[in-house]
């Protein structure tokens, strides 16, 4: 069943993928969800009208989890969860790192992910227990151990008290790892560790539909995902990077005053 939901996901995947490039020129701001910063695009609802459209038209009893409101329930066991576009102020602007994210869960396990960023020219693809890939090749993460030479990437919230915080907490790690990145899009940014780009991530304030197909890659490429005490990440918090970098991570994240 794997290798269908695989066929499905790259499909639906490359067809919103393809309208947001499209659609690129008309792309106009209708609405915000968090705060001012937090925008939503008419390409973000037409991208997940789509990738439902696909999705049902191959799979009808499947339940969806969209981040636009596309979501249903189902009567197969088999769930969706879909990021019509990741990093959605950055397609707003014009700065290449965006995707469509597409995971599916069976009796809620992530089994598939599928992160397509065309402007990267880069299809990330995975299946639980069998492969990650990056364009049909094979992913590794970096083998870095040590904080001091990590490349962190991480992320920001919209709201501004919650990015003065995390602004304070960048502060304290920045002197202590290599050096920091921000992509502007949780899918690509962990894909990026599944990848070898970084070495780590991590963020609060995502959501299953940010880092459930980054998960299902990353952890066929030896990366670790989790929250910062260990267990699974959740909203609050989610922590990749390989295992040997993972606890060392967790305990600097703590020490400067990450919480779970």
């Amino acid at each position: 069943m794997s290798d269908d939901l695989l066929e499905i996901a790259t499909r639906a995947a490359a067809a919103s993928a393809q309208f947001l490039v499209d659609g690129w020129a008309r792309r106009t701001v209708v609405s915000t969800k968090s705060s001012q910063t937090d925008v939503v695009t008419q390409m973000d609802r037409g991208s997940e009208d789509l990738l439902v459209e696909t999705i049902l038209a191959a799979r009808p009893d499947d339940a969806i989890l969209g981040e636009e409101g596309g979501s249903r329930e189902g009567t197969s066991g088999v769930r969706w969860v879909i990021d019509p576009l990741d990093g959605t102020v950055n397609y707003l602007y014009g700065f290449p790192v965006w995707a469509v994210s597409v995971a599916v869960l069976v009796d809620e396990i992530p089994v598939v992910g599928v992160v397509h960023a065309p402007s990267l020219d880069s299809v990330w693809r995975g299946v639980a227990g069998e492969f990650a890939e990056i364009n049909g090749r094979s992913l590794h993460a970096s083998d870095c151990a040590t904080t001091e030479q990590a490349l962190v990437a991480t992320g920001f919230g919209y709201e501004a008290q919650e990015r003065a915080r995390q602004g304070s907490i960048v502060a304290d790690l920045l002197p202590r790892v290599r050096d920091i990145r921000r992509a502007g899009a949780a899918a690509v940014a962990m894909c990026f560790v599944a990848q070898g780009v970084f070495d780590a991530y991590f963020e609060g304030g995502t959501h299953l539909w940010d880092r459930a197909a980054a998960t299902v890659i990353c952890g066929e490429a030896g990366v670790r995902v989790g929250g910062p005490t260990g267990g699974p990440s959740r909203d609050s918090m989610t922590v990749a990077a390989n295992a040997a970098l993972y606890g060392p991570l967790c305990r600097l994240l703590e020490e400067v005053g990450v919480t779970p």
